[in-house]
């Protein structure tokens, strides 16, 4: 066996389950990242995955692969980036641990990120958020659940992972309803609800009538939504949605849209952005940030406080001075 195939299971289950108590999430993402490298690398060398040795994964080849991750898988450089990231961790492991390869993991590590670029968020108005709320068929079963689902994405600005996790029992219903989900990082929060949210989520849990444990949204056999399957009632129900609202069409609607429509409409309610990062459960305020450079409407407030330009007649200059007026002159 080669040094490369124990050193990578190590990794995984010393360093990400033992050390760091990594998410499934984060797992699944880095074994995908490994995966394609060392497909490439046999593409590339010839070399069945488990005979690759540590050697084999110079700079050359890590370079070759974070290219070829954009030119013919199509990536953007943010995945780039990334997958980069995962590659780093692994290296930065290795490089306590196989001493003899110190070089090759140097020159892995010094691989530059590559630079994006900063695009503004896309959000929805009011009104195109109400279009979209009301776009599902409610005479349906599906058509219900997907109304409570965009109505609850907006009004509580959730990740979609975080929306499907949900269960019967994170949902507190009374004087002060609210909802408690456990997001990114492990952080537990606790959202409060609006009364038009816990009129739906009132008449849903008694449709649904199931255990305490049941997910809030799953298909129709009982199972738990997924990512892939949440996307793309969202696109459906923007499609629909379009036709009475012309300026959804030009929109790319995704369900993280949701997320940054209920951040807009924090930031247009006059909330401060360490409270907007609390709701969001954003590690840093500065990731909320992005909310301030998107918001045009903020801009035109700050804009009218500013003295008008170009109005004014211009004022004739007048030398202060005998002596400045003679050089004027000169």
């Amino acid at each position: 066996m080669t040094d490369l195939a124990p050193l990578l299971q190590r990794f995984f289950t010393d360093k990400l389950d033992g050390q760091m108590n990594a998410s499934t999430h984060t797992k699944a993402a880095y074994a995908d990242t490994f995966r394609l490298l060392l497909l490439y690398a046999q593409k590339r060398t010839g070399t069945a995955p488990s005979a690759l040795t540590l050697a084999d994964l110079d700079a050359d080849l890590v370079g070759g692969f974070l290219q070829y991750l954009e030119d013919e898988r199509g990536n953007s450089a943010a995945t780039r980036n990334a997958r980069r990231a995962a590659l780093r961790s692994f290296f930065d492991y290795a490089s306590y641990r196989a001493p003899d390869a110190i070089v090759t993991i140097s020159q892995v590590l010094a691989i530059p990120a590559k630079r994006t670029k900063k695009t503004l968020v896309s959000f929805l108005t009011g009104t195109e958020a109400e279009a979209l709320i009301a776009a599902p068929d409610t005479t349906t079963w599906l058509g219900r659940r997907d109304r409570l689902l965009l109505h609850l994405g907006i009004q509580t600005g959730l990740r979609v992972t975080e929306l499907i996790s949900l269960r019967l029992d994170s949902i507190e219903l009374g004087p002060q309803s609210q909802l408690r989900c456990l997001g990114k990082g492990r952080k537990h929060r606790v959202i409060p609800l609006q009364k038009p949210t816990v009129r739906l989520l009132t008449a849903w849990i008694t449709e649904l009538a199931t255990s305490p444990e049941a997910p809030l949204f799953s298909t129709s056999a009982g199972t738990p939504l997924t990512r892939a399957a949440v996307a793309k009632l969202v696109a459906r129900h923007a499609a629909t949605a379009a036709e009475g609202c012309p300026s959804l069409t030009d929109k790319n609607i995704t369900p993280h849209t949701l997320r940054h429509t209920c951040a807009m409409m924090l930031l247009h309610a006059g909330i401060d952005t360490a409270s907007i990062a609390l709701w969001l459960g954003h590690a840093t305020i500065q990731t909320t940030q992005v909310y301030l450079h998107a918001d045009l409407e903020l801009k035109r407030r700050t804009l009218d406080r500013l003295p008008t330009i170009g109005n004014r007649p211009p004022a004739r200059y007048q030398a202060s001075d005998a002596l400045i007026a003679f050089l004027t002159d000169r």
